[in-house]
């Protein structure tokens, strides 16, 4: 049997690298995906990916357009959802990123910093305001957040995306207490150098990224670890695993 059979999905940033991956995997095991991207292009994209992946399982994928950094767009894109689909178990607040603009604190613009914080931060925080009450309504889920190994270890040079993605973690732990009375767990991902193609942009200018990234012990991670690591949390085999940054970083943060 499919491992997320009967379950519907939630992807922020659905439409390329990590989102997209996962879409994908989601849908193979069966779920209802929505893509939800603030791209068209792109988001419509997966979610054509992401169908003709599920048509062996019973799994399905829409695009919805979505910016995490309005409250309104967030509401009309979770009200289309369970319109769509019946109901929302899963969240992946995966929307979020680091620019070349980031930088140390007495040399970042305070507009990159609230970027991050809007973008990453904020987003978060939104769609879990108003998807939990959702998730809740359908008897229980899981809440599956992004964060980064750069939350965990210090890394010069992007002090607004470690504060961005430090927040998450810690919110992650908080909402796990919280919501484990409604079956909902709430766990996070912390990847490192993950090829995707806005890091692989963002590498050819980064001395220090391209350091980390010799530091990994089994290669650069690759969107679909992620990807893979986020079906399991999905999945009823994490029944009793909640409050956790997973860290999948080839052993980057250990060496």
């Amino acid at each position: 049997m499919a491992r997320l059979a009967g379950k519907v999905a939630f992807i922020t940033g659905g439409g390329g690298g990590i989102g997209r991956a996962t879409a994908e995997r989601f849908a193979e095991e069966g779920a209802k995906v929505v893509v939800a991207e603030i791209d068209e292009k792109s988001g419509e994209a997966t979610a054509e990916s992401a169908r003709a992946r599920g048509k062996a399982s019973g799994g399905d994928a829409f695009f919805i357009h979505c910016d995490v950094r309005e409250r309104a767009s967030v509401e009309a894109a979770m009200a289309e959802t369970v319109k769509r689909f019946g109901k929302l178990t899963i969240l992946h607040n995966n929307a979020g990123g680091s620019t070349p603009q980031d930088g140390p604190v007495t040399e970042v613009s305070e507009e990159e910093f609230w970027r991050v914080m809007k973008l990453d931060v904020y987003g978060t925080f939104i769609c879990s305001k108003i998807g939990i009450p959702l998730i809740i309504k359908a008897g229980g889920g899981a809440v599956i957040n992004m964060t980064s190994t750069l939350a965990l270890i210090a890394v010069p040079g992007r002090d607004c995306y470690t504060a961005g993605k430090g927040a998450i973690a810690a919110l992650t732990r908080t909402m796990a207490v919280e919501y484990a009375p409604h079956k909902i767990r709430v766990n996070a991902i912390a990847p490192s150098v993950t090829l995707s193609d806005r890091v692989k942009k963002l590498m050819e200018g980064s001395k220090d990224i391209e350091k980390l990234a010799t530091q990994h012990l089994l290669g650069l991670g690759l969107p679909i670890h992620m990807a893979n690591t986020a079906v399991f949390l999905a999945s009823d085999e994490a029944a009793i695993t909640t409050g956790q940054i997973l860290v999948v970083d080839s052993g980057a943060s250990i060496t």
